[in-house]
């Protein structure tokens, strides 16, 4: 087996946060000795989540067995996930915001033909169902828990409560022709293929507000692991969870 040394795109402000999370939890639990200190765990859980390591490469590298490897990611994750902002806290945020721009994104898993409800006909593969707000900026605020591959966007955001939300707090949203029918303060562009000239300014200027959305599923999926999640889906939520606290320590 060849080990070389690697790189975490990651600031040394996100590895001590995650450090000071896993001190404080092992110290409730009353921790006495492991085989990693709170500073390699984290390292650990970070190269997992942000490089998408397997069990067996970290492993590896750092001289544990893959039933440790698994407890530590798991722990760290279950830890973070606990932090992460619910949809009535980002609200409240996001009510100093002009507007906010919501949309979903498929986190491809690895899954059977015979598993129709993670399958997506509009991805044509199978995955998880996330919804994401973002401010003005493209900057992510939150992401919703995972549902099916197969669940629509509009049937996602009513199920999460993100429509009722936004319009209990008055915010103005943008969002694509997958939430028509929305209603509330949700602003979508024009369907149709003869529009007139106004309606296919106004779906420009729509499209160049939203785009700026983009920006957070890029962000989102620049941690490696959701590029292709192997995990059970059930665990599929608290990994989101804990890589948007991740993402928020380090901005």
């Amino acid at each position: 087996m060849l080990v070389y040394p690697s790189s975490i795109d990651l600031s040394s402000r996100t590895l001590r946060y995650l450090t000071g999370r896993l001190a404080a939890r092992q110290g409730e639990i009353g921790t006495r000795w492991r085989r990693l200190t709170a500073s390699r765990q984290a390292l650990l859980a970070l190269a997992h989540l942000r490089c998408g390591d397997t069990y067996a490469q970290l492993a590896t590298g750092f001289g544990i067995g893959i039933a440790t490897v698994y407890r530590y990611i798991r722990e760290a994750v279950e830890v973070l996930a606990g932090l992460a902002p619910t949809l009535a806290e980002v609200m409240h945020i996001a009510r100093t915001k002009a507007f906010v721009i919501l949309d979903g994104t498929l986190l491809p898993i690895d899954r059977i033909a015979a598993d129709t409800p993670y399958y997506s006909g509009k991805h044509k593969r199978h995955g998880m169902n996330v919804q994401v707000l973002t401010d003005p900026f493209g900057r992510l605020l939150w992401a919703s828990p995972a549902l099916p591959g197969s669940t629509h966007d509009l049937t996602a955001a009513r199920t999460h409560g993100i429509i009722d939300a936004l319009t209990e707090a008055d915010l103005k949203c943008w969002a694509d022709k997958a939430y028509q029918g929305a209603g509330g303060s949700i602003r979508v562009p024009f369907r149709g293929r003869r529009l007139k000239r106004w309606q296919r300014r106004h779906n420009s200027t729509h499209a160049k507000i939203r785009c700026l959305g983009e920006q957070a599923m890029a962000t989102l999926k620049g941690w490696r692991l959701l590029r292709q999640l192997r995990c059970s889906t059930n665990r599929v939520t608290a990994i989101i969870q804990a890589i948007l606290v991740l993402h928020h320590a380090s901005a």
